[in-house]
């Protein structure tokens, strides 16, 4: 899936549309390794990494139902790419976003363990974009 690149850093987002990126699609495009990154972040004007953290999460926005609030809640949980999700087990993740979700309130309704399960087969279908 794609998103406006509002949905990755609204602070960020006037940079970003400045030198092409609109989309979270784009910006994993562009963001994917680490010399698009270098590029992105000397064209832009953002710091190396933020681009990360931004190309991370819109590696995670690629999955179906995961958005911004769900990408940063991986992210909180350990998982920051879509490759890492892969290799999680349900019952662990889904308790460990939990935990997350209770140091620091990021989303209103927590995925349930079945949510979970779809994510991480989904994972296991996609093909890994980050490269570091």
């Amino acid at each position: 899936m794609s998103y406006p690149i509002a949905s990755v850093g609204v602070e960020y987002a006037d940079k970003l549309k400045s030198v092409g990126v609109r989309t979270t699609a784009r910006l994993l495009d562009r963001a994917k390794t680490p010399k698009g990154r270098k590029t992105l972040a000397a064209a832009s004007g953002i710091a190396e990494p933020k681009i990360l953290r931004f190309a991370n999460m819109a590696d995670l926005m690629r999955l179906r139902g995961v958005g911004e609030e769900y990408a940063t809640l991986l992210e909180a949980a350990g998982v920051d790419t879509v490759k890492e999700l892969r290799n999680r087990n349900v019952a662990n993740l889904t308790k460990a976003l939990a935990e997350a979700n209770a140091r620091s309130k990021r989303v209103q309704l927590l995925p349930s363990e079945k949510v979970v399960g779809k994510w991480i087969a989904q994972a296991k279908s996609m093909p890994p974009m980050m490269t570091y």
